[in-house]
């Protein structure tokens, strides 16, 4: 994670796990590019250079034509009335379990 110190972080420098982290990031539809520039100082530009490293070429092709143009992946697309990163069902409820 990037610190006060360091903000932004490079390619190289970014853990297994961080790696795993953005790439979820990356494929949830509701997660917006800038998010993870705010948690990984990774630009969009980054992140696809991330994912094109790390994805079979048939899933990054996916990937990117799945989100190329996605008013859900670019904050400045979004409506302004939605002020959340995730669907509150996107997740499994416990329904009082």
């Amino acid at each position: 994670m990037p610190s006060p110190d360091h903000p932004f972080l490079t390619l190289a420098e970014l853990s297994a796990a961080d790696v795993s982290r953005i790439i979820e990031m990356a494929w949830e539809d509701r997660t917006p590019f800038e998010a993870i520039l705010r948690s990984y100082g990774l630009s969009e530009p980054a992140v696809i250079r991330l994912m094109r490293a790390n994805l079979k070429s048939g899933s990054f092709r996916l990937w990117r034509a799945r989100v190329t143009g996605r008013a859900t992946k670019h904050s400045a697309l979004r409506s302004p009335d939605i002020d959340r990163a995730y669907c509150p069902t996107q997740y499994k409820q416990s329904h009082g379990r």
